[in-house]
Order: structure tokens, then sequence, then C-alpha cells
């Protein structure tokens, strides 16, 4: 006779419950991996000209044959709306046997009309009582779904008594070690939990009251089980096992972009994951069966293995809260740039914990109302703001403050001051108005070169270049005019971009004479070039040149106000006023290169179309120099805002 017989046969039950938490720690294993199989079962069935998931790590982790239960979802098909399984039976009995022994410690030691016993007699009345070969979709629903507040299932009883284990198995427990509750632990096995522990407890401290990271060890054989039940989910649960310097992690989640999320903490660490995606479907129980996974470390020696369970350990805390604070964190940023901040954090072992426990959204909405008039309007999220990076950098610093106001025992009420001054700096240092304005001007620029080079190059000769240069010409036009749109737009939501809507509108007013100038090339190309001489070229090449050196000062200008404030050295500002000022210069200079050019079309040119497009020609690149001063005024208007200087 076995002991755990013979102590049972004696009323001695108390004596054994060790061994049978240990088997219903297993047995809870092997249920979760029935439930997976039935779900990729009925999805196969579903789907069958899809490949069938790979589910051979989370069997063999189980401990269980892989063979039939692989033959049990491959083979699946639906007839009639129901779900036909080969092996039912068989399967039907492994879920029986797991349940009682998963179920036994638990009813052990509550009297037996008390929770959980009607509610285990019921669903072991019902599976006995399943059809041997097929599932109707109730059933399966009954089997599998796993949402509080609704019918009871199999999946919410299987999840309920896992908890009561490990609550169970902490009373237990015959040791601590650093936290974690232990019992029939081999000498090998306690340095094994102390890597696992320190890793934990290094950060665990970033939860902050949040309940959860409760920790469980047990020998089971040749395996080291390490449990965390990571915090108070049903589902979310973290199971280790070691076997010599192989770690085995087996991982649940109610969640499958938290479970990528981990899948990419763990990374450095060398995981190898199996494929979770055959126990989540979009189409099965809504969306909402948990994922789970098996990832596979190896160590090279017993130094390499305990940094691998110190690594794990000390990751685990990230997972705490993390689906809510990824919801909170998409009212500022897009989804993937939320998941990018909560990574940000948790490599930094910030975390996000402190920051949802000081406010969360509500200090950044607070700190956006509080910004400043026109910095913020409702509805605006803070990247669209910002930017993208900016407003990553800025969510990663308020997290920081609140980690360390917390960790140093200060105020919530100091976070949100803190943050609010942050995000005041950030609005005023943010000069996406810039970019916008430094890149319609280089589209300016852009224009006045190739209008230059035209005419120094005699593209009025060719009609091939000509036609290529205004095409070129054209295309950028447009583009400078798409600036000017997006500008108009941002100024319809915040105020502060009206006085850049009126500068790129000026601006805008020099793309456009640039583009005329060389569309005028390309008529003077198409046979209107007679008594065309080289003092004609030479004399409007000089004003397109003169026009070219005004746009490169306006870029200049545009680069220096960037960065001017009330604080700017005084080289700054004599350098911005000097780029302003040789652009009023270029503009008096093309007045005179205008008269000029004037005597010599007409001293030179007889025939009237080519007299009035040279003409024509001029008198645009002269226009171009008036719109560029127009342009240079609102931005010197601008800069002096900027510094606080009333003009």
């Amino acid at each position: 006779m076995q002991k755990t017989q013979a102590l049972t046969s004696l009323g001695q039950h108390r004596l054994i419950l060790p061994a049978w938490v240990k088997a219903a720690l297993a047995a809870n294993d092997r249920l979760k991996v029935y439930l997976t199989v039935l779900q990729a079962a009925s999805e196969q069935a579903s789907h069958p000209h899809r490949d069938a998931p790979d589910l051979s790590r989370e069997i063999a982790a189980a401990g269980l044959d892989a063979a039939w239960l692989h033959d049990l979802a491959a083979l699946a098909r639906r007839v009639d709306g129901e779900l036909l399984l080969p092996d039912l039976p068989r399967w039907v009995h492994c879920l029986d046997d797991d349940l009682v022994i998963m179920a036994r410690p638990v009813l052990e030691i509550t009297p037996p009309d008390a929770p959980p016993h009607p509610r285990v007699a019921h669903w072991l009345a019902w599976l006995r009582a399943l059809p041997a070969d097929r599932l109707d979709d109730h059933q399966l629903e009954a089997l599998t779904h796993g949402r509080r507040g609704e019918d009871d299932s199999l999946h919410l009883l299987v999840m309920d008594l896992h908890k009561q284990i490990n609550k169970l198995s902490a009373e237990l427990a015959s040791e601590v070690i650093d936290g974690a509750n232990v019992w029939d632990l081999q000498p090998g096995d306690r340095s094994r939990v102390a890597a696992f522990m320190r890793g934990l407890n290094r950060t665990a401290g970033l939860k902050f009251d949040h309940p959860g990271l409760d920790t469980a060890a047990t020998r089971d054989g040749p395996r080291l089980l390490i449990q965390n039940d990571i915090g108070t989910n049903d589902a979310h649960v973290l199971v280790l096992q070691v076997t010599e310097r192989t770690i085995t992690l087996t991982y649940s989640d109610l969640h499958r972009v938290r479970f990528e999320f981990f899948q990419a903490l763990l990374a450095p660490l060398g995981a190898s994951w199996s494929l979770p995606e055959s126990c989540v479907h979009a189409d099965l129980n809504h969306g909402e069966a948990y994922s789970v996974g098996t990832a596979v470390f190896e160590g090279a020696d017993d130094a390499a293995l305990e940094a691998a369970l110190e690594g794990i350990g000390s990751r685990i805390v990230f997972l705490i809260d993390w689906n809510r604070a990824r919801k909170r964190l998409q009212a500022f940023v897009g989804k993937a740039e939320a998941i990018a901040v909560l990574a940000e954090v948790a490599r930094l072992d910030i975390g996000h914990r402190g920051w949802l426990q000081v406010g969360g959204e509500h200090l950044i909405f607070s700190a956006m109302q509080a910004a400043g008039e026109g910095a913020f309007r409702i509805g605006d999220r803070l990247d669209e703001v910002l930017g993208v990076a900016d407003a990553h950098a800025f969510l990663v610093a308020v997290m920081r403050l609140a980690c360390d106001a917390l960790q140093g025992g200060q105020p919530a009420a100091l976070v949100a001051d803190e943050t609010r001054m942050l995000l005041a700096q950030c609005v005023r240092q943010r000069s996406s108005e810039f970019d916008l304005l430094a890149e319609h001007a280089a589209y300016c620029q852009a224009l006045a070169q190739a209008v230059s080079d035209g005419l120094a190059h005699g593209a009025e000769r060719s009609g091939k270049a000509a036609n290529e240069l205004s095409a070129r010409a054209k295309l950028w036009e447009r583009k400078a005019d798409h600036l000017v749109m997006q500008a108009r737009e941002k100024a319809e939501r915040q105020p502060r971009w009206r006085p850049v809507v009126r500068l790129v509108e000026q601006s805008d007013d020099v793309a456009d004479a640039l583009e005329e100038a060389a569309f005028l090339i390309s008529l003077i190309a198409d046979h209107h070039i007679k008594g065309w001489d080289g003092e004609v070229r030479k004399v409007l090449a000089r004003l397109a040149s003169t026009v070219l050196l005004a746009t490169q000062d306006q870029v200049k200008a545009i680069a220096i106000a960037r960065t001017l404030g009330a604080n700017s050295d005084a080289a700054d500002n004599d350098a911005f006023l000097g780029a302003a000022w040789r652009i009023l210069q270029a503009e008096r200079q093309c007045d005179a290169l205008l008269r000029d050019a004037r005597r010599v079309i007409l001293g030179t040119l007889q025939d009237a179309p080519s007299l009035m497009l040279a003409n024509d020609l001029a008198c645009t690149l002269e226009l171009a120099s008036d719109r560029l001063l127009a342009a240079a005024y609102a931005l010197r208007d601008l800069a002096f805002d900027k510094t606080g200087v009333r003009g």
C-alpha cells in the first residue's frame, strides 16, 4: 500500500495535504492543456484549410502523451453545427480524473455542504453525461468560457480551485526563502529559488500597494516547480519547471497583447517560445479565452541558470495592471506607442504602477488643461501636439516622477505639480511649427536654386531641359501648398498656430512666384527666344541668383528663430537679425536689377512675345523678392513674440 493511501485509510488526510497540493498543481497544468486542445480542435474544425497549431511544448510541459491529443485537434470536424471529436470519451475521462485530483485538497479542508463541494459535484456529473462523440456550441461554451458574471463554466471552476490551492500551499509551506513559501525542496533547489526571489524582490516594490507576486516552490520528482500568481486575475499565472539546467516557463494571460509584451521582456534572457495562437481565437468564446505559451531557457552552467531565474523574476512586476495602464496611455498616444512607453519604463526599472497609483491619466489631463491658453483643446492627443517622440519622453518622465515620489514618501499632489511644470516646459520647447516652416522654406530654396541654375546653364534654349525644370518646380510648389493646408488644419485646433499660418501663407507666395518663373522659362524655350543673347540671360541670372541668396537667408533665419527665447544669447539674436537684414537688402537689389533687366530686354529683344516673356520673368523674380521680405517681417514678429519682445 502507498503511504498516501495508508494515511488516507487512517483518516489522517491533513498529513498528506502537501502531496495532494503538489498533485493538484500538476493536474491544473494538465486541465489547462486539455481545454487548450479543445479550443484548438474547434478552431481547426471551423477552418480545416489552416495549418493545425503545434501544441507539443505545452503538452510535453504538462507531462502528457502528445500523440492522441494532437489527433483530437487535427481530426476534429463540424457536422450540422456540432463538433465531432475522435477519442472524446478519453478526453472527458482525463478531464474527470484531473478535476478530482485538483479539487481533492480544497474539498478536504472545507465542510461537505460548503462551497466548492456542490459545484465540483455538479461539473463531474455534467462531464460524465456528455455524449460519446460530439459537442454542441452550448457545451463548448460551458467547458471553456472565462467570463465572470455569466453562467458558470468548467474553466471558471478550474481557475477558482487554482486560487484556493495557491492559498493552501502558502499555509502548508514548511519553509520561507526570501518570501517564497516552499516545501519538500532538495538542497540544490534553495539557491535556485533564492535566485528567482532575488530578481522578484529587486523590482517587487514597484507594484506599491497592489496585491500579487506571491510565490510558492516545491520539488516534484525530477523537477523544481516555482509558481507566481502575478496579480489577482484568475488566469494570470506563471509556472517555472527547472530540470537540471533547463527552465521551462508556462505563462497564461487573458490579454494577448500583454502576452506578447512579456515575450519581448524575456527576449534578452534567450527565451525560446512556443506559439500561443491556438489558445485564443476571435470567433471562439467571443475572443476572451486566455493565452497560454511555453518558453524554454537553457543554462550553460549553474550561474547562467540562476541568472535567467533572477531575470525572469525581475520582470514579473511589470505585468501587474499592465492592460489598465496601456488603455489609459492610449488617451495620449497610439496603441503601439503606449506599449513602447510601457516597455521603456520596464527597461528602466520604473514601471507604471506608481503612475497609476498617483492619478494615472488624470495627472496628464490636468497638466494639459493647465498648460496655458491655446496649447491644448478638448479632443487633442498629446502626440498630436508634442509629436510622437516628445510625447513618449514626457510620459516616461512622468512615470519616473511618480515612482520616485512614492518611493520617497512624497505626496501625490507634488507629482501633479511636477507634471504640470514638465508639460509646460515641453510645450514651450516644442518647435513643430518651425519644422513646418523650415520644410516650406526648403522648398522655396529648392525652387530658387532650380530657376537660378536653369538660367545660368541656358535652360531656355532646350525645350526638354526647360520642361523638366517646370515639371519639377510644379511638384515642389504643390508640396509647399500641402504644408500650408497642414498649418491651417492645426490652427483650427490650436490657436498658437495662427501666426504660423500667416507666415507660411506669405512664404507660399514666394513658392508660387518661383514656380511661375520656372513656367515662364519653359514658355521662352518654346520658340520664343528671338534676339535673346548673353546679356539678357546674364541680367536675369543675376536677378535669380539674388533671390536664391535671399531664400537661403530665410532658411537660416528660421533655423535660428527655432532656438530663440527669453534667455537667448546675444550671438543668436545678432545672427537672426543679420539674416533678416540681408533679405531686406536682397529685395532692394532686386528692385535695381529689375530696372537693369528692363533696359537690356528693351534694347535687345524686338520680337513681341519674347519681349513680353522676358519682362514677365524679370518681374516675377522681383516679385519673389518682395514676398520674401514680407515673410521675413512675419518671421521677425514671430521670433520677437517668442523672446517676449514687443515690436
